[in-house]
């Protein structure tokens, strides 16, 4: 199926800008337009922006896994991996004993990735074998076991996303523009000559200045802001999920720079190795939640309201995340638990119930494209990701990926947003990001009486 001549993206993410490569790529001669809600790409409240982001084949799900092998391939061997956006100092999966589930994960994952990788992979089966592979982390290590893959490393997230900006800009065939989005406008008529049951087709999108950009296609790649957007309750979620970092000497840098990436099934937390004197340690969970009453979104403005999940951008991690992650710190590197945070920030995933992308048309609408649903893992397919997207838009989709990320039809809309995702998420299960910033303040109070 061909692609029509004029295509407008919305989000200029890892999905908006992987899309737009891939398009003027393989319909050059089509108009397309960009729009950013940040007067910057990337943007600093994206979720691809910091200083790294895993890259790894390591998946429980064999599909994610070979497509994840293809993009490895893309960052080792091709200029996306260049000038430092790419590492590869391994990847470390350890499970405590008092967790099976984790210990499950880990062991389908070690299978799937065992056959891409080969020897790269190595399991360890105690705590001892875990240990010669990370010697600084010190017997207050609490894994019973895992295994390690050479194959995977680490992306520069933010350098990355400007790479791909500078291509686009390179090869001038997608116009990009800013400002925010503020809803998707629809034709009140229905499609000519396909009968009563058509149905509506997205038509362009309306701005917060007032203005208009009109499209034949429309596609919104608008990451954790979707719910706003589309209504997508029970769905896809946003959630924040804490990052930290710590301020190290020049002397731990080279101790810990060239150790793998240790990630935790049971706990979510993840440390890589340090760049430039910061250690980032982050934790890959359920996350908080920020529930807000907006305007159902539609064809036309009903005057119903919903209650759903949206980024608050600028706030720290809450006390709860701190002290996770002092537990962690007394876990792996116990030398910085005291060490105090240097900053912290929170990203915003876009969860879906089994942790799989949306990457389909809208059921609803004629013409409205979403690619979105990253659930925290989307960023390693930077390389391939586009070259997907645009293949679902045609049909021409790998059906092993296309049954997973299609959304083939409506439900009834669902205020039960906790998703259980594919197995790897840890935490509490009910945290509002409003809740734990009050109890982070009055404990502040407290403290300072």
């Amino acid at each position: 199926m061909g692609l029509p001549s004029n295509i407008l993206i919305v989000g200029g993410g890892v999905f908006g800008l992987s899309t737009a490569l891939s398009l003027s790529t393989r319909y050059p001669n089509s108009k397309v337009t960009l729009i950013e809600a940040s007067p910057t790409i990337p943007n600093p409240h994206g979720s691809s922006v910091d200083t790294s982001r895993i890259v790894r084949a390591d998946y429980a799900h064999g599909a994610y896994s070979k497509l994840a092998a293809s993009a490895i391939q893309k960052w080792r061997s091709t200029p996306w991996g260049e000038e430092g956006r790419y590492t590869q100092n391994g990847l470390l999966l350890v499970y405590p004993s008092h967790s099976a589930s984790a210990k499950e994960y880990a062991r389908k994952s070690y299978a799937n990735v065992r056959e891409i990788e080969g020897d790269n992979v190595v399991f360890l089966p105690e705590k001892k074998d875990v240990l010669g592979v990370v010697p600084p982390y010190g017997e207050t290590l609490d894994v019973a076991g895992g295994y390690v893959n050479w194959g995977s490393g680490w992306s520069d997230a933010g350098a990355s996303v400007a790479y791909a900006k500078s291509l686009i800009d390179k090869e001038g065939k997608v116009t990009i523009q800013h400002g925010e989005v503020r809803r998707v406008l629809f034709s009140e008529e229905r499609d000519q000559g396909k009968g009563e049951g058509s149905k509506p087709r997205a038509t362009g999108v309306e701005l917060a200045d007032g203005s208009s950009v009109m499209a034949d296609l429309v596609v919104l790649a608008t990451g954790a802001w979707t719910p706003r957007l589309v209504d997508l309750r029970g769905k896809a979620v946003a959630t924040g999920q804490a990052i930290a970092y710590i301020k190290i000497s020049d002397e731990e840098q080279r101790e810990l720079e060239n150790l793998p990436t240790i990630l935790n099934f049971a706990t979510g937390i993840f440390i890589i190795p340090p760049r430039d004197n910061l250690l980032k340690i982050a934790r890959h969970a359920y996350g908080y939640r920020n529930p807000v009453s907006v305007p159902v979104p539609g064809v036309k403005d009903s005057g119903d309201r919903m209650q759903v999940s949206l980024p608050e951008t600028g706030t720290p991690v809450p006390l709860e995340g701190e002290e996770a992650f002092r537990v962690a710190l007394r876990q792996l590197l116990p030398r910085f638990v005291d060490r105090p945070f240097a900053g912290t920030r929170i990203c915003w995933y876009t969860d879906t119930p089994d942790g799989d992308f949306i990457v389909s048309y809208h059921p609803a609408y004629e013409g409205l494209f979403m690619a979105t649903g990253g659930s925290g893992h989307a960023y390693k397919f930077f390389p391939v990701l586009g070259d997907k997207v645009v293949d679902a838009m045609e049909g021409t989709l790998d059906p092993e990926l296309q049954k997973l990320w299609e959304w083939t039809e409506l439900a009834e809309p669902t205020n039960e947003d906790i998703f259980d995702g594919d197995g790897s998420r840890s935490g509490a299960r009910n945290s509002i990001l409003m809740d734990e910033l009050a109890k982070t303040a009055k404990v502040k109070r407290g403290s300072a009486l």
